[in-house]
Formats: C-alpha cells, sequence, structure tokens
C-alpha cells in the first residue's frame, strides 16, 4: 500500500495551556486548526481500526433506548409500540379513575441479530381524563427531570460507574394528537410547550385511518401552523450528514406522522401483512399509501436512533445540567469573564455559605435573647399582678377580721347587758336563785376564777342597785336572806 494511500492528518498543539482549560469546544476546534500541522503516515499504523473497536464495543456494551408516549386514553398507545418492534409488550391494563396523571415505565430486553438493545416505554396513564386539565402536563415533566436529576448525581459522585449505570433519560417523545381534523387541542399545545426544552417531540396523527386523505393533508398543515405560532419546537431529522441529509429532509416535510397501528396480521394474495379489517376495506398498516407508520420506524429506529440519544445528552440534559450548576453557584466565567476554577468557586461558595451560617445563627442569637427578654417581663409582669392581688386580699382580711371582733365584743356587751337585765327580772320577780350544793365545788382558789362566780356577784350587785329604794320589807329581808347565805358560802 502506497504512503500517499494511508495519509492520515495529525493535529500538532504546540501549548494548550494559551487557550485555557475553559474554552467551548468549538474554540478549541477553531484554535487546534490554527496550531496544527498536516503530516503524511510512510507506512500503515493501524489507527484506522478505530471505528471497528468503537463498534464492537458498543455492541458488547449494548445500547439502551427510552421512549416516552404521551396520549389521551384509548388513542392507540400501546398498539403503535408493539407494531413499531414487532413484539408484544406485557402491557398490564391500568385503572384511569386516578385524580392525576400517572406515568408507568416498563424496560424489555431486546436483541436484534447480534446487537442487544434494552428499550424502556413509558406510558401515560389517564392523561387528559380529568376535568382540570391545566396541571396535567406536570408530572410528566417532574418525571423527565427525575431522570436528568439521577444521571446528574451519578455523574457528580466521587466514585462513578456510568458504564454499568442504566440511562433512563427519555430520549423521544410520541405525542399522540387525536385525529379530529380541525386544531390541536389547548391541552397538546400546552404540553408540548413545556416539554419542548427537555424531550425530542415527534407528533403524530393517531387513528389515522378514520379521516380522508384530503382532511388529513390540511390537519397536517394546520398542526404544524399552531406549533410554529405557539413557538413549539419539535424535533427535526439531521440534515448535516451527507448522506442521510436528502432522506431527513424529504421526511421532516411529513411531519406530522399519520400513522396505524395493528399487530393483526391478514393474508392478502401471498402475502401476510399487518393490518385493520373494516367492511369497507383493509388498511395495511407498512403500505405508504395507507399511513406513515413506515416512515416513522424509518426515522425513529432505522436511520435516527443514536441521534435522539446524542441530542438528548448533548441538548437537554446539558441544558438541565447547566441550569443546575448555576444554582449551585457555579460558573464558567467570573464577573470579568475571566476563567473561574472549580477550587475558586468552591472557596467562593464556602465563604458564602460560612457567612449566611454566621448570619443565620446570629438571627437566632438575637431572636433567642429578644424572647428571653419577653418572657421576661411576661414574668414580671405576672408577678407584679400576683403580688398586687395578695396586697388587696390581705388589707380585705384585715378589715373582715376588724369588723369580726367589733361584732364579737358588740356581742359580748349585749350578752352581759342580757344577764344583768335578766338577773334584775329574776329579783324583781321574787323568784329564788338556784341552790347551789357545796359538796361538789371546785376548791375556793378555782371557785374565784369561775366566771360563773363572778357573774353571781355581779347579779348581787346589780340586785342591790335595783332595789336600795324598794320600800318592801320582805324584799328587804329576802336580800338580807341571800347575803347571809352568800357569806356561808364564802366561808
Amino acid at each position: 500500500m502506497a504512503s500517499s494511500d494511508v495519509a492520515r492528518q495529525l493535529y500538532y498543539q504546540p501549548d494548550i495551556g494559551m487557550r485555557g482549560p475553559f474554552t467551548s469546544p468549538a474554540d478549541n476546534h477553531d484554535a487546534g486548526k490554527q496550531n496544527c500541522r498536516s503530516l503524511f503516515l510512510s507506512g500503515h499504523v493501524g489507527f484506522d481500526s478505530l471505528p471497528d473497536q468503537l463498534v464492537n464495543k458498543s455492541i458488547h456494551q449494548g445500547f439502551c433506548f427510552n421512549i416516552l408516549s404521551i396520549g389521551e386514553t384509548g388513542i392507540g398507545k400501546s398498539t403503535l409500540i408493539d407494531t413499531l418492534f414487532n413484539t408484544s409488550f406485557d402491557d398490564h391494563v391500568s385503572t384511569h379513575f386516578q385524580p392525576n396523571v400517572r406515568l408507568k415505565a416498563q424496560t424489555y430486553e431486546l436483541q436484534e441479530s447480534n446487537v442487544r438493545l434494552k428499550l424502556t416505554i413509558v406510558n401515560t396513564v389517564g392523561f387528559g381524563d380529568q376535568i382540570n386539565k391545566d396541571d396535567s402536563y406536570q408530572p410528566i415533566v417532574d418525571y423527565i427531570d427525575a431522570q436528568f436529576e439521577s444521571y446528574l448525581q451519578e455523574e457528580l459522585k466521587i466514585k462513578r460507574s456510568l458504564y454499568n449505570y442504566h440511562d433512563t433519560r427519555i430520549h423521544v417523545c410520541l405525542y399522540f394528537i387525536s385525529p379530529t381534523g380541525h386544531s390541536l387541542k389547548t391541552l397538546d399545545l400546552l404540553t408540548m410547550k413545556n416539554l419542548d426544552s427537555k424531550v425530542n417531540i415527534i407528533p403524530v396523527i393517531a387513528k389515522a385511518d378514520t379521516i380522508s386523505k384530503s382532511e388529513l393533508q390540511k390537519f397536517k398543515i394546520k398542526i404544524m401552523s399552531e406549533l410554529v405560532s405557539n413557538g413549539v419546537q419539535i424535533y427535526q431529522f439531521p440534515t448535516d450528514d451527507e448522506s442521510i441529509a436528502k432522506i431527513n429532509a424529504t421526511m421532516n416535510g411529513h411531519l406530522p406522522f399519520a400513522v396505524v397501528g395493528s399487530t393483526e396480521e391478514l393474508k392478502i394474495g401471498n402475502k401476510v401483512v399487518k393490518a385493520r379489517q373494516y367492511p369497507w376495506g383493509i388498511v395495511q398498516v407498512e403500505n405508504e399509501n395507507h399511513c406513515d407508520f413506515v416512515k416513522l420506524r424509518e426515522m425513529l429506529i432505522c436511520t435516527n436512533m443514536e441521534d435522539l440519544r446524542e441530542q438528548t445528552h448533548m441538548r437537554h440534559y446539558e441544558l438541565y445540567r447547566r441550569c443546575k450548576l448555576e444554582e449551585m453557584g457555579f460558573r464558567d466565567t467570573g464577573p470579568e469573564n475571566k476563567p473561574v476554577s472549580l477550587q475558586e468557586t468552591y472557596e467562593a461558595k464556602r465563604h458564602e455559605f460560612l457567612g449566611e451560617l454566621e448570619r443565620k445563627q446570629e438571627e437566632m442569637r438575637q431572636m433567642f435573647v429578644q424572647r428571653v427578654k419577653e418572657k421576661e417581663a411576661l414574668l414580671k409582669e405576672a408577678e407584679r399582678e400576683l403580688q398586687m392581688k395578695f396586697e388587696h386580699l390581705k388589707r380585705l382580711h384585715q378589715e373582715e377580721r376588724m369588723k369580726v371582733e367589733e361584732k364579737r365584743k358588740l356581742l359580748e356587751d349585749e350578752i352581759i347587758a342580757f344577764n344583768k337585765r335578766k338577773a334584775a327580772s329574776d329579783i324583781l320577780q321574787g323568784r329564788p336563785l338556784p341552790p347551789t350544793p357545796t359538796a361538789g365545788f371546785k376548791k375556793d382558789k378555782d371557785r374565784k376564777k369561775d366566771p360563773g362566780f363572778r357573774l353571781e356577784l355581779l347579779c348581787f350587785d346589780v340586785r342591790d342597785q335595783e332595789i336600795v329604794n324598794v320600800d318592801d320589807e320582805r324584799a328587804k329581808e329576802k336580800l338580807e336572806r341571800d347575803r347571809y347565805h352568800h357569806r356561808e358560802y364564802q366561808q
């Protein structure tokens, strides 16, 4: 083999550091063209087998592809997926009485020749069944973001294992449009508008055999016009690869695809085809004159599956990753458009976090001191009120006690006066005093201390005073007799 036949271009970069570590890939590519030389090899080296090595590695590792199908209940999502992959997926019937939209993901292992494909089908259950459909798209957005977040967390790990990681990011969204023949529903526009920056959307008209060809063509034009006027960006098949540019450009003009799905096989002539049989005729699924199913399968699986995977990683996931890192405070450039290293960003965020922590601690301390002061003020106020109440009750008690003492003195005086009047009344009525036995009395010393004894003396004094001016001799004799008995009792 001549040396000119094995000539290869080698890129020589004498000073990589002059461009900095934060230049974009496009800048690096342009700078590389300016700082490289083209050399010719004098013989075969062997790196022309790199594509074969990559193919062998990819075949050994296998591929994954994740499809999200969105559409109303009963529109034919599961049937179309079965028809696309020429198999019957075990799809269990789901309830449609849930208040919100639910997403059901199922993963299958498929193999064609020596290529293994891990296929994940995510189906929306209950989409469009709600009375209020304003937030029907939100569970779908949350699911897509959750898959992006899972992949990002795996990337940010110190010990990453992306080689064995099961990538669950959605690569394509097949959006099923009801064949109304008029225009898109508000729910369709709202959902696709919220998803176009997160996933590759391919709109398809489901059950296209329910409308005529002329209505179908007008319906396609109406759909594309509404998508453009509402700013909805759907997936466009790439035209940068010369080998597929022409066919992709042609297929872009057929969007949205009008499809018919069927797993029923019918014999037409000498051929067995997938078709749907009606009283008026047969619709062949793989007949391009009947529907666009073949176009969809060719574009989705045969031609652009890898581009869908690449667009998901390079465009949608990178957008999500950039937004999340910016939320965390990471930037490629500083305020003056100067490159910022990860260490500088880390130190800046650490300093900011410590400052925020100190500020929060100071706020909590001030709040604690303020609450302690408020509590002390409340306790002091309560103590003052209790003291005032105690003093008030104490004064009331003293006043009540004085009143009781006065009433007791008055009662004693009334008792004494009553006894005096009673003794005088007994004397005036001539009733003798009750006999006082001498045998059972106490000693004289204790007798004199007895209040009864003092009361008797007091009664005698009263009697003396009240009968001084009495002329009755009998009364005087009675008085003398009582005095005599009293003296004897004292002796």
